[in-house]
């Protein structure tokens, strides 16, 4: 995974000089860049190239580098969409993808015979669900992605939760030039957004093509990142999270169809649900400061010769969470929400496959602490938003939605999902004890109210005794009951 938010940096399509090729730039005069914004070398700015803005930046580059380079920028200062340059993404995403993961597998079409593997474990794990949860299927249908066809499939909902925290970026970007200058350098201005959008664009695409070599499903982050009511397995990447397991190819690919195959469920039955997270998202996005300090001294050195020293000032972080009550709410509202939703698919699955499957305890506890540690979401979402995407307390919710199951059933823990106030909270999570045996209430009072109202009754209920003036509306409501 790149730690290279925002780094620049050649598109990856020429691997074969390999080191010898940045030793030859290291050798030709690549270095710091002129400190001036994005190392154009203006003249009058001092610096190499201060007669020629491009010499600085170009002059000792090979044909190659130099083509590569020019069409970079092309696409750059050309870009005139939204806060990121998602064409430039999807581009990077595929070509980080063509490249192939650190183990040397390349990534590959799905054949036949895999795609009708994953359907068939989609359907066996739908029927163990049935004994499992409430929610019925909410699978419409099964498929299996290759790495490119999964960056496809997900960057509709990249879009959605990184284009707020890039707004962000945009406006800061902006405001690096000195008070005076903005009125009379629009240009200027416009040249940096739409550079800002190809940063953006380019470590969105890093991230999202090392992310699809990783990821199982379309649902690994705790995420709905797919279409709605398509549930996804990627063949290759199930072959490799259970090589070293131990475990049997189909048990493995079984269970993580089990744990596909809940989360659809989920959020197909609940519908406000995947507006909840991605709302706690953007809220937390909002509260997150960009560090202009960094941001204009990292732009300043820009130099296409030597990204490698832009991609080092960038390690550091540009996102700073500001220390506010209402960000620290907006954190503890996503997590509690991640938590809840990782805790109910873990022990839903748990339940459906532990009589079925001898390995579900060891995969179980797998995917648990490569949930718990990050798993492949972690530093992508840390590098992108400036936010760690992981369910901290995904055991104690995992407890409780067991201890829910005891208590109510499955028809009573699961009724909780019909509203986010009737949820458990990050101090029930501390308590679930508390939650699990607190007296449920009687909402019967509070709906009859309700279709009085929607029947035009503008005299207050009594909620001692039935409301006799309404006997066919009473009478309705008891039916439906």
């Amino acid at each position: 995974m790149s730690d290279t938010p925002f780094g620049f940096g050649l598109p990856p399509e020429e691997p074969d000089d390999g080191d010898e090729g940045k030793k030859k730039d290291q050798q030709s005069g690549g270095g710091q860049g002129p400190a001036n914004p994005f190392g154009f070398g203006f003249p009058g700015a001092g610096g190499p190239g201060g007669d020629n803005p491009f010499a600085a930046m170009f002059g000792s580059m090979n044909p190659t580098d130099l083509g590569a380079a020019f069409q970079q920028l092309g696409q750059m200062l050309s870009y005139e969409g939204g806060p990121v340059n998602w064409d430039m993404a999807k581009q990077i995403a595929r070509q980080t993808v063509a490249q192939g993961t650190a183990d040397g597998t390349k990534d590959e079409s799905v054949g036949p015979a895999e795609r009708t593997a994953v359907q068939e474990a989609v359907r066996l794990a739908d029927l163990w669900l049935d004994d499992a949860t409430s929610l019925p299927s909410g699978a419409g249908s099964a498929v299996a992605w290759s790495r490119a066809e999964w960056v496809e499939a997900t960057l509709p909902a990249w879009k959605e939760l990184v284009d707020p925290v890039a707004e962000r970026v945009g406006g800061a970007m902006g405001d690096i030039l000195p008070e005076e200058m903005q009125a009379m350098a629009g240009p200027l201005i416009g040249m940096m957004k739409s550079m800002g959008g190809a940063m953006f664009g380019q470590q969105i695409g890093q991230a999202v093509g090392v992310l699809a070599g990783e990821v199982v499903g379309s649902t690994d982050v705790g995420l709905p990142l797919g279409p709605a009511g398509k549930a996804a397995l990627l063949p290759l990447n199930v072959d490799a999270f259970g090589k070293d397991l131990g475990v049997g190819k189909d048990e493995v690919r079984l269970y993580l169809a089990l744990r596909e195959a809940a989360h659809q469920r989920l959020f197909a039955h609940v519908p406000w649900l995947r507006s909840h997270l991605f709302g706690a998202v953007e809220g937390y996005a909002r509260g997150i400061k960009v560090d202009t300090a960094k941001l204009e001294d990292v732009v300043g050195q820009f130099d296409p010769q030597n990204p490698e020293e832009l991609q080092q000032a960038l390690q550091q972080g540009m996102f700073q969470p500001e220390d506010t009550p209402a960000q620290k709410a907006a954190l503890a509202r996503l997590e509690t929400a991640l938590a809840l939703v990782e805790g109910w698919v873990d022990a839903v699955v748990h339940a459906a496959a532990k009589p079925r499957l001898s390995s579900a305890d060891a995969l179980r506890e797998t995917l648990r602490r490569r949930r718990a540690t990050g798993g492949p979401a972690e530093q992508t979402f840390a590098t992108l938003i400036g936010l760690e995407l992981r369910p901290r307390r995904l055991r104690d919710a995992s407890r409780l939605w067991a201890s829910l199951t005891d208590a109510r059933g499955l028809d009573g823990r699961d009724a909780l999902w019909a509203h986010p106030d009737m949820l458990p909270t990050a101090s029930d999570l501390d308590d679930p004890d508390g939650f699990v045996h607190r007296e449920q209430l009687d909402f019967s009072e509070l709906d009859k109210m309700l279709g009085e109202a929607a029947g035009g009754s503008t005299e207050k209920p009594d909620l001692k005794k039935p409301d006799l003036d309404k006997p066919d509306l009473d009478k309705k409501d008891d039916d439906t009951e």
